[in-house]
C-alpha cells in the first residue's frame, strides 16, 4: 500500500505537468470469484518525449446496479481526483445505451469550455466492439454453412486419443502440424475465424481420417470447404483491423478512417457476390455498419489530416467512393473542424502567453509599468492577424504528402516539425493519443482475473486496486527509464508469487506446504 501511495503521488505529478490533453478509456468487468463489478479507467497521453503512454488510474469496485448515474459519478470523481477534468480530450467506451446516457450526464458535470469544441467530440465508441457486432450479425446467416467443420473439429479434439490420431495422420501426409485444432466460442467471432483458418489447412487430413474412422460421419463436402474458405477470407479483413485497432503502443487514431472505409467498401463488394448466403451476410453487416458508422467520427477525420502521408487527399479519395454526390460536403466538414481546432488552440496559446484572459492583462500588469498599453497593443494585433492561424494549416496542406512507409513514426515526425507547425503540433499531440478501442482497459481484466482468483475471492477491493494500479505505474516508469529495474522486478515477483500460490493450491496440500516453506 505504501508503494501504491508513493507511485500514485508520482503519477499525479506527471499528469499535472503534461502540457497536452489526456484521453480516457473505461470498461466494466464482473469478477467470477466475487460476482462483483469493477471499473477500469485508463489514461492515454503523449509524454514530453513524444512517446505514447497508457496508465491505469483506477481499478475500482462499483456496487450494483450499474446505472448510468452511478457509473457517471465514479468516472467524474476519478477525473477530478486526478485533475484531468479540464484537460480531457475524449472518453472511449463500449457501445451500449447505459454508456450513451452516462456521457450526457458527464457533460453536465464538466466545464464544457475546457473540452474540445465544447464537448461535442467527447464520446468515442469502441471500434473493436462495433466490429464484433457487425461480424456477429453477418455470421448469424452463415453459421449453418460451417456447422460440419465445427462438428469435425469438436470430434477430433474430444479425446487425447483422437488428437494423437489426427496429428499422426497429418505427419503421414507430410502436412506440418504447427497449429492445434481449436473449437470456437459462439460469442466470439474471431474464435470462429481462427477455427476455420486452422481447419482449412488440414482439409486433406480430415478426408483421410474419414477413410480410416467409421464413427467420423460429419466430414464437410467440397462445397462446404469452399464456402468456409470464402468466409474465412472475408473475416481476415476484420481480424487484421481489429488487431490493428487494439494496439496500445502505437497511435491508432490516424489509422481509423482508412480502415473503416475499407471495411465499408469490402461489404459493398460482398453484396454483389453470386452466393446468396454471402449476399445476405453482407447486407446484415451493412445495416449494422450504417447504424454505428453512418457518419465517421469527426475527430478521427482530423487525425487523418494530421497524418502527413494522408492529409486531405485521403479523405477526398475515400469520400468520392463512399459518398458519390455528397463527398465535397463531407470533406468540407472535416476541413472546417481542422480550422476551428487550430483557432481554439491558437487562442489557448495566446492565453498562456498573455495571462489567463486574452482581453484583460491586468493580472500580469505591474503598477506604474509604462508598457502596459504595449501589451494590449500586441493582443489587438494578434486578434487582427487571424489569417496567421489559417496560414499555418494551409501551408501544411499545400505541401505534398509523404510517401507511405511501413516504419513511419508519426509521433517522431510531429516532434521534429513543431517549429514549423507549432499549433498543429499541439493538436497532433492530443488527437493522436486518442485510442479507438477500450482494449487497454479490457486487458487489465486478464491480470485482475489472475489476482482475484477463486483462491483469493476474499481479497479487499482496495488491495486489488493497489496491486493493479501500482503494477501499471511501475512498469510505465521502467519503460520511460525513471524507475530502477530492481524495484520493478521485486514488485513483479510479488505478483508472480501470488499466481504461483494459486497454482500450488490446485496441486494439493503437500505442494502448498512446499510453496509456503
Amino acid at each position: 500500500m505504501k508503494i501504491y501511495e508513493n507511485e500514485r503521488a508520482t503519477t499525479l505529478k506527471l499528469l499535472d505537468s503534461l502540457d497536452g490533453r489526456v484521453a480516457i478509456t473505461s470498461d466494466m468487468w464482473t469478477s467470477t470469484s466475487q460476482k462483483r463489478g469493477y471499473m477500469a479507467i485508463t489514461a492515454h497521453y503523449v509524454d514530453g518525449c513524444w512517446n505514447l503512454q497508457s496508465q491505469i488510474l483506477r481499478f475500482i469496485y462499483v456496487p450494483a446496479p450499474h446505472t448510468s448515474d452511478r457509473l457517471c459519478n465514479v468516472l467524474t470523481d476519478c477525473l477530478m481526483d486526478w485533475n484531468i477534468d479540464t484537460k480531457l480530450s475524449t472518453i472511449t467506451l463500449d457501445n451500449c445505451t447505459t454508456n450513451d446516457a452516462m456521457i450526457d450526464k458527464i457533460k453536465d458535470k464538466l466545464h464544457l469550455g475546457s473540452l474540445l469544441r465544447d464537448g461535442s467530440l467527447l464520446h468515442m465508441r469502441c471500434c473493436a466492439h462495433i466490429l464484433n457486432l457487425i461480424v456477429k450479425d453477418g455470421l448469424e446467416v452463415v453459421k449453418e454453412g460451417v456447422e460440419n467443420i465445427r462438428d469435425s473439429v469438436a470430434y477430433w479434439t474430444a479425446t487425447p486419443k483422437r488428437k494423437e490420431k489426427f496429428e499422426e495422420t497429418a505427419k503421414q501426409l507430410r502436412i506440418p502440424y504447427t497449429k492445434n485444432l481449436a473449437l470456437d466460442c459462439p460469442t466470439r467471432w474471431n474464435s470462429t475465424y481462427k477455427m476455420l483458418e486452422i481447419a482449412i489447412g488440414y482439409e486433406d487430413v480430415f478426408c483421410r481420417l474419414k477413410q480410416r474412422e467409421s464413427q467420423y460421419t460429419c466430414l464437410p463436402s467440397t462445397l462446404q470447404w469452399q464456402f468456409a474458405k470464402d468466409i474465412c477470407g472475408r473475416l481476415k479483413l476484420f481480424n487484421t483491423i481489429t488487431e490493428l485497432f487494439s494496439s496500445t503502443k502505437h497511435p491508432t487514431a490516424n489509422l481509423y478512417f482508412p480502415n473503416i472505409c475499407e471495411i465499408k467498401l469490402a461489404i459493398k463488394q460482398w453484396i454483389t457476390s453470386p452466393n446468396p448466403m454471402i449476399q445476405q451476410m453482407a447486407k446484415n453487416m451493412m445495416i449494422k455498419f450504417d447504424k454505428y458508422w453512418g457518419v465517421i467520427h469527426n475527430v478521427m477525420g482530423v487525425a487523418t489530416v494530421l497524418d502527413p502521408r494522408y492529409k486531405m487527399e485521403l479523405l477526398e479519395y475515400y469520400y468520392e467512393k463512399l459518398y458519390e454526390h455528397d463527398s465535397f460536403t463531407q470533406v468540407r466538414g472535416i476541413q472546417q473542424l481542422c480550422y476551428d481546432l487550430v483557432s481554439d488552440y491558437q487562442m489557448k496559446m495566446n492565453k498562456g502567453s498573455f495571462g489567463s484572459n486574452v482581453g484583460d492583462v491586468t493580472g500580469s500588469e505591474v503598477v506604474g509599468d509604462a508598457l502596459s498599453e504595449y501589451d494590449r497593443f500586441i493582443i489587438r494585433k494578434k486578434r487582427a492577424r487571424s489569417s496567421y492561424v489559417k496560414s499555418e494549416l494551409d501551408h501544411y496542406l499545400e505541401e505534398d504528402v509523404l510517401p507511405r512507409a511501413v516504419d513511419f513514426d508519426i509521433l517522431m515526425w510531429w516532434k521534429f516539425n513543431g517549429v514549423k507547425y507549432p499549433t498543429l503540433q499541439a493538436i497532433a499531440k492530443d488527437i493522436l493519443a486518442i485510442p479507438v478501442s477500450t482494449v487497454a482497459s479490457e486487458s487489465a481484466f486478464s491480470t485482475g482475473g489472475q489476482v482475484l482468483s477463486l483462491h483469493r475471492s476474499r481479497l479487499q477491493w482496495t488491495t486489488l486496486e493497489a496491486l493493479m494500479c501500482a503494477r501499471s505505474w511501475l512498469w510505465s516508469a521502467e519503460n520511460t527509464g525513471s524507475m530502477s529495474y530492481k524495484v520493478v522486478a521485486e514488485c513483479a515477483n510479488v505478483m508472480n508469487e501470488m499466481v504461483s500460490d494459486d497454482e500450488g493450491e490446485m496441486m494439493g496440500a503437500a505442494s502448498v506446504t512446499n510453496l509456503e516453506e
